[in-house]
């Protein structure tokens, strides 16, 4: 165990810090996310020497391009407001790995974190072996995480699990876990190596996670795409509601410190939620939220109960989604990393902020669309202050700043030679007029390296 003292001052949980870290580190030395293997039989031969945790409780499943994390958040929010005890699965973290494996509305514990690792390690060694055995490679850090997550949350153990899929659908590793409803956020373009260059072949593989008899609910989507999820619901014997004819958001309007939104759900409409977020596209996340609930909870045809929804809908987070983590001068957070996810921030700081100058504090990574993210940002940014994040895969900063300055101008281009310095930067230049703000963007990694230096910084809030 760790050899951290045992000052009482210490919580359990820093107690466990240097043994969590070990872990961590154990499950980085394999195969990264960044290469994920499109194969399902090695996580299904590691959760079947663990006694199918998995299906110890029922999965809502949830795919996409954009708005899966904050999909996957709100509806777990609301089915914990019900007080069932609830797993989350969702990925990547932003600071700490713990944030992927919520139980209860929590991070999972570092104590929790490593026993049940150190459960599972010797089955996953066991299928390392059979792997190299038969000229496979071993088990990579995502496959390895998600048996972890799925032994988490039967050891809890928890009433639901909410698991967001990390890549594509089919052969993603989450894909073990049988979805009785299965969730679709809008589908568009990205991770085009993996998935395919088209919106309907991306769809094609996301739909592989409609299994036997699910409830699909689906966002608005491209007729394409909503062509290839249609059909893998009749080949699966399920049924379909869609965005704007089964369920809609009938209205959302600007509120302080997010928005207020109407839903017409499967079995009713639901008026005046005040949603804690910001962003249209937020809202309409909640309205699939909603239907997704709705689908898990009573078949689609049963009315939500209305404060029990309300409650749910108000304590709602997204970390990292259009966040504000700092005033004085304000400085937002969005971990918006394709052009879809950049025009929606650019609509919402239009919509949700007052701002006359924006500082954009960017870093994207080498397998993004650079071109398509800074040209919608460029609709809002007077400037951008350009670095490179922590991430190995990050554009370094002068390739990055040469594709900003092609794009939009060479005096709104600054480059530095680090993330804080970029930063520093930005809230300096608006701290020296009213009405200036920084949005930090580009690269989930860029936000959690942001938030390490505003806490460090003490930043107001």
């Amino acid at each position: 165990m760790s050899d951290l003292t045992d000052d009482p001052e210490l919580g359990d949980d820093a107690l466990f810090q240097k043994d969590a870290d070990v872990v961590y580190d154990e499950l980085l030395s394999r195969i990264g996310e960044a290469h994920a293997q499109p194969r399902l039989g090695p996580t299904r031969r590691v959760v079947e020497l663990l006694g199918d945790p998995q299906r110890s409780y029922p999965i809502i499943h949830i795919t996409g391009t954009n708005g899966k994390t904050s999909t996957s958040r709100i509806v777990e929010s609301i089915l914990r407001a019900y007080d069932l005890r609830t797993g989350l699965l969702t990925s990547p973290h932003l600071v700490r790995v713990n944030e992927r494996i919520m139980i209860d509305g929590e991070p999972i514990s570092n104590e929790a974190f490593v026993a049940n690792y150190r459960d599972i390690q010797p089955y996953l060694e066991i299928v390392d072996a059979e792997l190299i055995g038969s000229g496979e490679l071993p088990l990579t850090f995502f496959e390895a995480f998600t048996a972890l997550a799925f032994a988490s949350f039967a050891d809890a153990p928890v009433d639901v699990a909410v698991i967001e899929v990390g890549m594509g659908g089919e052969w993603d590793s989450t894909n073990v876990g049988d979805g009785v409803v299965a969730v679709f956020t809008p589908i568009s373009l990205d991770h085009m190596s993996r998935l395919g260059n088209t919106v309907a072949g991306i769809a094609r593989t996301k739909s592989g996670i409609i299994k036997p008899l699910a409830a699909v609910v689906t966002a608005t989507q491209p007729a394409e795409a909503l062509a290839e999820l249609e059909r893998a619901t009749e080949l699966t014997e399920s049924t379909i509601a869609v965005q704007g004819t089964a369920f809609a958001l009938e209205s959302n309007t600007v509120a302080v410190g997010g928005q207020v939104i109407s839903v017409r759900g499967l079995a009713g409409t639901y008026n005046d939620l005040f949603l804690p977020l910001f962003g249209d596209h937020q809202a309409q996340n909640a309205a699939v939220a909603i239907a997704a609930v709705e689908s898990f909870l009573g078949g689609g045809s049963q009315l939500l109960v209305g404060d029990v929804l309300a409650e749910g809908i108000a304590t709602a987070s997204s970390p990292g989604r259009m966040q504000v983590i700092g005033i004085e001068p304000t400085v937002i957070i969005d971990a918006a990393h394709n052009p879809d996810g950049a025009l929606a921030l650019a609509k919402g700081i239009a919509t949700y902020f007052t701002f006359d100058e924006v500082a954009v504090v960017l870093g994207v990574l080498a397998d993004k669309d650079a071109d398509g993210i800074i040209g919608a940002l460029a609709t809002f940014a007077t400037r951008f202050d350009v670095a490179a994040s922590s991430s190995e895969r990050a554009v370094p900063v002068d390739e990055l700043a040469e594709t900003v300055a092609r794009l939009t101008s060479e005096d709104a281009t600054l480059r530095h030679d680090s993330v804080s310095d970029a930063i520093a930067a930005a809230r300096e230049w608006a701290s020296e007029a009213p009405r200036r703000g920084v949005v930090i963007t580009g690269s989930i990694t860029l936000v959690g390296d942001s938030l390490v230096i505003a806490d460090a910084e003490g930043w107001k809030r």
